[in-house]
């Protein structure tokens, strides 16, 4: 029986092996397709990946890297990453491809091993492909991404064209009226792509578009998708409908007549006329192989597994889960559902399994009790992890009741007595303010007193005692993101530490 079976060799799947060979475990990663990172043989369609290769940041230190390194997995070879694969700041989706089958050499993967069932004992998991071949292991990793398109309850929806298989070519939609329901990035990339062809484009969904520019969270609407929004409020016949869908008919000629409830418009709801009625309203997890005796609950409107913060099923002890799916941590706020984000997540995975099972100690060094001594060493993380960076709010270091520096936890696993967690985070209210407009205030950098009013990213640091509220520092923003001024930085912390510790 093996210690691990991971399900899936997409990056958050390979990302575990690389922990679990480094770590001298027995597992096997089993894969669907034929090769790695086969959901990027076909997603995004147009090709286009929206995660920044930001390859020249002034600097050779290679934690700062990541922070701009939207594309890496972690492992110890400079070869290994993904700016070495391309040049561009979005990059193409087949230079991942590449990429991951790359990283997946030397690692054990076993293709063209679907997963079908899955049962679990008093022993742990089975699971059996699609040849019939049962593999055993103590503990299950998932790490099959979003592999079911997510389709709305709309009546006549079945009708329409999923974004998964509608054709790339615009020129099928020459002087076509088309519907695209969905407001996220594989809508907007979607209706980009036909501007140039079809007659009319209307992009619909019952909520407003939100921008990642403004709301910090990279899966709302990007820039690089978003040139779609000119032709609309530069009137050239394409519009974006604040309005629910609320039916979906196929006429006799092949056209539709879609009735759209409109939120803020004066007509209470409207008949109107496509050619072409295209659905990209996201993906999901998919829990079709569980049986009974391991079927995962779900959060976000089914949407994800409902997880515990060791990134662990809350109804089946054992089975945990990596990469976009455990996005219900932190669910259109943070980084979870992205390479960036869950390559952190996937490591404080893996170090929770080596630390509840092999009895590896979580890795630390001992600061002590000094308040300045506790102060430097913050600042020096924060000024250059790339962890706290990417998963801002989601992934602390926490300072232990004796004096040990703890690296990359998730910040709401329980850790026992007193201790401070450290984490970079917005501040309140940061997504109420348009990072454009001159005319909005903002502290001055140096004014340590009011840190807890800035809207930028910064340190957190919090003193946690059982029973009690936690006591918190705010770091004041900084431009650049360097907090390692003597006096606005370090000194108001030590203070922090001296009146806590």
């Amino acid at each position: 029986m093996l210690d691990y079976l991971v399900i899936g060799a997409g990056p958050a799947g390979l990302q575990m092996g690389w922990f679990l060979r480094a770590a001298g475990r027995s597992y096997t990663i089993m894969e669907a397709g034929p090769a790695p990172g086969t959901f990027f043989a076909t997603f995004p369609r147009h090709r286009t990946l929206i995660s920044i290769n930001k390859k020249y940041n002034g600097t050779d230190d290679p934690e700062l890297n990541l922070r701009m390194d939207w594309n890496s997995l972690l492992s110890d070879d400079p070869e290994l990453l993904f700016t070495r694969f391309s040049d561009r700041y979005f990059p193409h989706a087949d230079d991942m491809v590449r990429y991951l089958a790359r990283f997946a050499e030397g690692l054990d993967v076993v293709y063209g091993s679907r997963a079908r069932h899955v049962t679990r004992n008093d022993d742990g998991f089975a699971v059996t492909d699609d040849h019939g071949t049962v593999r055993t292991a103590r503990r299950l990793i998932i790490a099959t991404g979003v592999s079911r398109e997510n389709v709305p309850a709309i009546p006549g929806v079945e009708q329409a064209e999923q974004y998964g298989v509608v054709s790339v070519d615009p020129k099928e939609f020459v002087d076509k009226r088309v519907l695209i329901i969905g407001k996220g990035n594989s809508a907007f990339e979607t209706a980009d792509n036909l501007v140039e062809t079809a007659a009319v484009v209307h992009v619909a969904g019952p909520r407003s578009v939100k921008m990642a520019w403004r709301t910090h969270y990279v899966g709302h609407l990007r820039a690089v998708n978003n040139n779609f929004l000119d032709t609309y409020q530069l009137k050239s016949q394409n519009a974006v409908l604040d309005g629910e869908v609320r039916h979906i008919e196929r006429l006799d000629d092949g056209t539709y007549r879609v009735t759209v409830a409109f939120v803020r418009a004066d007509e209470v709801t409207k008949d109107i006329p496509y050619d072409r009625v295209i659905v990209c309203a996201g993906f999901a997890f998919d829990r079709s192989i569980f049986d009974d005796t391991c079927r995962p609950a779900l959060h976000a409107s089914g949407r994800f597994p409902a997880l515990t913060p060791a990134y662990e099923s809350v109804d089946v002890p054992g089975l945990h889960f990596a990469g976009t799916i455990t996005q219900s941590r932190d669910f259109k706020r943070g980084t979870s559902g992205f390479i960036h984000g869950f390559r952190y997540g996937v490591r404080a995975l893996h170090r929770i399994l080596e630390e509840r099972h092999h009895d590896v100690r979580w890795p630390g060094e001992d600061v002590g009790a000094d308040p300045k001594a506790m102060a430097q060493a913050v600042l020096d993380r924060v000024n250059r992890s790339s962890a706290l960076w990417q998963q801002f709010g989601v992934i602390a270091d926490v300072i232990t009741h004796d004096g040990r520096y703890l690296e990359e936890r998730p910040v709401d696993l329980p850790i026992d007595g007193p201790h401070y967690t450290i984490t970079l985070e917005y501040g309140p209210g940061h997504d109420q303010v348009d990072p454009f407009d001159v005319t909005v205030g903002r502290i001055t950098q140096s004014d340590a007193a009011r840190a807890d009013e800035g809207h930028y990213l910064h340190p957190v640091v919090r003193h946690h005692r059982p029973g009690e509220e936690p006591a918190v520092h705010h770091v004041t923003e900084n431009l650049e993101n360097d907090w390692t001024s003597p006096d606005v930085h370090l000194e108001p912390l030590r203070a922090f530490f001296a009146r806590t510790v």
